[in-house]
């Protein structure tokens, strides 16, 4: 079971530049007086969050810090380029434990949640470790970070370690750290098709393209190297798609079943709600998916229409406007009626109000 020692009230943050400018003299500091550090993300990895870890990783290292990259869960196949020098790890207690007993500090990506990293909340607080959250999801200004940066700006967690690399660095970024950085802002902007692409993103394409990263093969890994699984999961929810609100709204559900008859894991459903949004008409995509018999995923994407991140608030979740999730407890059934009333109800306001 996962727990915060401290809640939320008892810890006065000592940074906490929540989504207002971040002075990176005073993170350059903190990161620069800890001789140890664990970084890590969410649960279930995406690009953003293994990005960024690569990105920061390889500067601590060349510091001469002791740093380790340590996860809930294992590296999803596709990202397995950033590993070449196994540098990700995946939380073992035995392994791991005596090591962030001594640690100085532990940096945290992406995260949108602390309790998406899992069980490692609790070897957090249980020895009392100093934490840094680095995002560009919202977080309260009551939480449980000793220092907390969060920029809504900006299009990917990987984009903020751009930022501090280039303050931080008298010479160019390393190579290997633009590498996961450049995987970051592109996976988090659809490849640079969504609308917060900006210009920091496509500074970073031209560096890392300029330092000979191959963007090309980056995209072959991560977009084109689905398992035999997932095409056949995929067929079986495509040819099952739900469509309300005069097909502006498309609907589908995983289920256990699902999943088991097309022998495919749960990282094989990553990317189906961006697939289902790109039909033409359909402004909002959503995904129930039972994780187990006791609970489900929904998962929001919107092509910028209609914002969904309320939503998702309203079930616990949360994300960006466009992009968002939450995890509910309940069967499949109950769960997938429970959204999709919601979810008609709140779109339908949004059209009446002519509002987004």
């Amino acid at each position: 079971m996962i727990t915060l020692r401290k809640s939320p009230g008892d810890m006065k943050n000592k940074i906490n530049y929540n989504n207002t400018p971040i002075d990176w003299s005073v993170v350059h500091k903190v990161i620069s007086d800890a001789k140890s550090i664990m970084l890590t993300t969410h649960e279930n990895p995406d690009g953003d969050g293994l990005g960024a870890e690569c990105g920061l990783y390889y500067h601590l290292e060349e510091q001469k810090k002791n740093v380790r990259i340590i996860n809930y869960s294992p590296l999803p196949l596709e990202y397995g380029f950033l590993n070449q020098d196994k540098i990700f790890e995946c939380y073992d207690k035995n392994l791991h434990d005596d090591w962030i007993k001594n640690i100085d500090l532990v940096i945290i990506f992406d995260v949108g949640d602390y309790l998406r990293i899992r069980t490692l909340v609790d070897i957090i607080e249980n020895y009392d470790k100093e934490t840094m959250n680095i995002d560009h999801h919202p977080h309260p200004n009551d939480n449980s970070f000793t220092y907390n940066l969060v920029d809504l700006s900006a299009a990917a967690t990987g984009c903020m370690v751009y930022d501090y690399l280039k303050f931080a660095r008298e010479d160019s970024i390393l190579k290997k750290s633009l590498l996961g950085i450049y995987t970051a802002a592109m996976t988090d902007t659809g490849c640079f098709k969504y609308s917060n692409t900006d210009k920091k993103c496509h500074e970073i394409a031209i560096e890392s393209l300029s330092l000979g990263i191959e963007n090309h093969k980056i995209y072959q890994n991560i977009y084109e190297n689905s398992t035999k699984s997932r095409i056949k999961l995929m067929g079986n929810f495509l040819s099952n798609l739900n469509y309300e609100l005069r097909g502006q709204l498309a609907w589908f559900t995983i289920s256990e079943e699902m999943l088991n008859l097309a022998n495919a894991t749960k990282a094989d459903i990553d990317g189906f709600t961006d697939m289902v949004r790109t039909i033409n008409g359909v402004e909002v995509a959503l995904m129930i998916f039972q994780q187990d018999s006791t609970s489900c995923r929904i998962n929001f994407r919107s092509k910028g229409k209609y914002s969904v991140n309320d939503i998702a608030k309203n079930f616990g979740g949360g994300g960006h406007a466009f992009a968002a999730g939450a995890i509910l407890n309940g069967s499949l059934m109950s769960v997938s009626g429970k959204v999709v009333n919601t979810t008609i109800k709140s779109i339908e306001k949004k059209m009446a109000n002519n509002s987004i």
